[in-house]
Parts: structure tokens; sequence; C-alpha cells
């Protein structure tokens, strides 16, 4: 385990760089190909595994590795849908948490192939939605988990989308976040969870947090993702 970094500036230094990276890595999942028809889910993972190991000597993910497509992207983090082979007018996106240098950077993005409207359509609003959600979050200094999990929610179905998990986000940092306790609901933007989200972590030291968008239509069975930090200010990408 590295030494634990407890000054905040080079905490922020810390986890900007892990993101930075991780967007470096999805870049390249999308330059090599790695997400077309006639792969399978798993064999994507895999190739995207393959990939954060070659390129920047990722060892370990701090969560399972997701990429799902088509129906199963309906499915939040914690199912577990069965294998599917990529077609040629589908919907695809991939949940990643690579450990860089013992830092947790957590990466969401969502991939259309073809040229189906309201696939595109889900795709754009994804992003919209996380900046939406970003703005927010700045204007309101005193804002609780649950109020931004609200706020989501209501970011989504603007758009004409349900919103496809119980919780926006959670708490990152330094790897392994053990003291956050998993998914224990005081680490996760949810309903039900009235602290602010400006506090210190476990840890003690200052909570810095994902955001998580999940959006879905289940009449047409799709449904995007897109997750990246909330209470840093992001650099150009």
């Amino acid at each position: 385990m590295t030494e634990r970094v407890c000054d905040e500036d080079a905490r922020i230094e810390r986890l900007l760089g892990a993101q930075d990276r991780a967007a470096e890595l999805f870049a390249a999942v999308e330059d090599r190909g790695i997400v077309k028809p006639g792969a399978l889910d798993s064999e994507a993972s895999a190739a995207v595994t393959d990939l954060a190991a070659n390129l920047f000597g990722v060892e370990r993910h701090w969560h399972k590795r997701i990429v799902r497509s088509g129906p199963n992207t309906l499915q939040p983090y914690h199912e577990n849908p069965p294998d599917r082979i990529m077609t040629d007018d589908d919907i695809v996106f991939a949940d990643f948490g690579p450990v860089f240098d013992g830092w947790e950077g957590d990466f969401g993005r969502t991939w259309v192939i073809g040229n189906d409207p309201v696939k595109l359509r889900l795709r754009d609003d994804l992003s919209d939605v996380f900046d939406a959600g970003k703005r927010f979050f700045e204007d309101h200094e005193d804002l609780t988990a649950e109020e931004m999990y609200v706020e989501v929610v209501r970011l989504a179905t603007e758009r004409g989308w349900a919103f496809g998990n119980y919780h926006s986000g959670h708490l990152v940092g330094e790897f392994p976040h053990q003291n956050f306790e998993g998914e224990r609901l005081e680490s996760l933007m949810a309903s039900g969870n009235a602290k602010p989200l400006r506090r210190d972590d476990p840890s003690g030291l200052v909570g810095h947090w994902i955001l998580e968008v999940h959006l879905v239509d289940r009449d047409r069975q799709i449904g995007g993702f897109y997750e990246d930090l909330l209470t840093i200010p992001s650099r150009p990408r």
C-alpha cells in the first residue's frame, strides 16, 4: 500500500491524475475498436483490462470491470446480466475502476454502434445530465447526498429518461478505501442519506465524490452510463 497522503492539494492532484489516465484508457478503447459488432461483452471487458495493464501498468481494479451492451445496459452495477454479443445497431457502456499508483480512478462512458437517433440522443444526454449535476453541486454549498440524488433523477426525467440505479455516486479516494465500508448508505448519494456532501470522509480527510449518471428507456430496452469526479473541477480534455 502507498503512504497515505494528507495534503489536500496533493490528494486533488492524485485524484485528477487517476481520472486523466482513465480518460486516456477509454479513448484508447475507442481508437482500437474494442467495442464492435460481434464482440462479447466479456471479451471487451477482458480487452480493456489488458489495455490498462499494457498502457499504464494497472495491476488492480478496485471494483468489478463492466462492459454491457443492448438490454444489459438497463442493469445497474450490482447486477450480473448474462454475456451478450454486440450487434451492428447497439449501445454499449463500460464502467472501470483502475488503480493508478495507489489512487482510484472511476470512469464510465457510453458508445453507440450505428446511427440510431434515440441511442445517440441517450449517449449525448448522459454528459449533459452530468454537467448539469455538477453545476447544481457547485451552486449549492450545503447540499446533502440525498438532495444530489433527487436532482440527478429530476434531470433524467426532464429529458425523458428513467434513472437506472438507487444511487447516483459514491465517495472515492486512495486505494483501498476500506474505511468507506463498501456500499454503506453514508458513502452513497441516495435517498435516506441526509449527510452533506461537503464533509470529511471516514478517514478524516476531505470527502471527494464520483457522480454516476445511468439513464434508461425500459420500453426500448436501452440504457447508458457516465461517471466522473464531481467535487473537483475537471481539467480540459
